[in-house]
């Protein structure tokens, strides 16, 4: 579905962000992609849909293909029109319109019948929003922002979700039930790409996993192995001990090796 190859970004000409990063998305799979802060998880997902930009930065080497087609480079809303939908770090809902006027939104490029359908779905999903239609956005508990914003994006109908940090500041429980929204968005037939320092939400659901640092993948594999990893582990659990120094020197040079 989704293939990025030796992909490069430089911000303002001068910091490279990305350092000849590849990854593959299978279609219908759910993908995670961990890294720490500032490791190059969202300059990633800018790369794919066209928002380096306004953030005032480029590709300078590597290409994104979508389904077979190239589209490095292109335009944000013919990203979206050939299918790929983004749900922000931090929600990103129109806070003074409504849960209906938000969602409405999303599906704004669309047929209307076929606008409709996409509605019912997301309500289905989502019941809490079905009995909030009409409440104001900015008033929604952090809970309800995050579905409000992958409702949204559901709303295009992507072939493609990408979702950067869905679990930031919300309460365990509420973390479980992003996990199992996403896994039902998935069995319903859309390819994820799950960007998260949750390791454990995140490769819970995922079918492959690629570790990010410093702009590269030092690390990938199947979800499952990646999780017992000793490794992922101690970088994203805590689990180890003491002399977190030394392993993490220790630990960044099996990486690079």
């Amino acid at each position: 579905m989704l293939s990025v190859a030796n992909l490069e970004v430089v911000y303002q000409d001068v910091v490279l962000v990305l350092r000849g990063l590849s990854l593959e998305v299978p279609d219908g799979a759910v993908v995670a992609l961990l890294g720490a802060n500032g490791a190059g998880k969202t300059t990633l997902l800018r790369a794919v849909t066209g928002l380096l930009g306004p953030h005032r930065g480029k590709i300078t080497k590597g290409t994104v293909h979508l389904a077979g087609a190239p589209i490095t480079g292109a335009d944000p809303a013919d990203v979206v029109r050939r299918g790929i939908a983004q749900v922000m770090e931090g929600r990103r809902v129109f806070a003074e319109l409504t849960v209906d006027e938000n969602l409405r939104a999303g599906g704004y490029t669309r047929r209307r019948a076929d606008a409709r359908q996409s509605y019912q779905r997301v309500l289905d999903l989502f019941p809490v929003l079905a009995k909030r239609r009409t409440a104001i956005a900015g008033y929604l508990s952090g809970g309800e922002q995050q579905m409000l914003a992958i409702g949204r994006a559901l709303m295009a109908e992507p072939k493609l979700l990408l979702l950067d940090e869905p679990s930031l500041g919300l309460a365990p429980k509420l973390v479980e039930q992003v996990r199992d929204i996403v896994k039902e968005i998935n069995q319903q037939g859309t390819s994820v790409l799950l960007v998260e320092q949750n390791a454990v939400m995140a490769l819970s659901v995922a079918n492959y996993g690629y570790v990010l640092e410093t702009g590269k993948v030092v690390k990938d594999g199947p979800a499952a192995e990646l999780l017992a990893d000793e490794d992922i582990r101690e970088f994203y659990l805590g689990v180890g001990g003491s002399f977190a120094e030394v392993k993490s020197y220790r630990r960044r040079k099996r990486w690079s090796a």
